[in-house]
């Protein structure tokens, strides 16, 4: 018998471009730096990650709630302490003004299997708003993501 539970598609919601996926995660130091408020949420957040699309990840030192650091993966010999990476339609969806659900949240993207969170997950976990804010500044920039 098949269950009645409703099957959550991993097909993206909205169309999108790989290189605009990639260029608004590159705007996002600049996008921190004109939003105060994010920036004083973070003022005891240091830590370096890897953050971004698993397509092109990077590499990312934030100290006292500022990104100081963004460079892309991989850099020989660089650690980190967690990864948090999504595929370029999971960023695409959660990017646009009224995320469809189960688009809508970083870890709603983990559990549709279309981001992964690894490493030491303190550090996030324990700044899980400063990193649900500062991944969703493209939304406030007006991503369109489409080519």
């Amino acid at each position: 018998m098949e269950s009645e539970r409703v099957r959550q598609t991993t097909d993206p919601p909205v169309p999108f471009a790989h290189d605009a996926v990639i260029a608004a995660f590159k705007a996002i130091p600049g996008l921190l730096a004109r939003d105060a408020a994010l920036t004083a949420r973070g003022r005891w957040l240091d830590v370096d990650c890897l953050l971004g699309p698993s397509t092109q990840p990077f590499h990312v030192a934030i100290r006292a709630g500022q990104i100081v650091d963004m460079t892309p993966a991989p850099v020989l010999m660089r650690s980190w302490r967690f990864a948090y990476r999504a595929t370029p339609a999971a960023f695409a969806a959660y990017w646009q003004a009224m995320p469809p659900a189960g688009w809508h949240d970083l870890l709603a993207l983990t559990k549709r299997g279309q981001a992964t969170l690894e490493g030491d997950l303190h550090p996030f976990m324990a700044h899980l708003q400063y990193f649900k804010d500062l991944l969703a500044l493209p939304r406030q920039n007006g991503f369109g993501g489409a080519s």
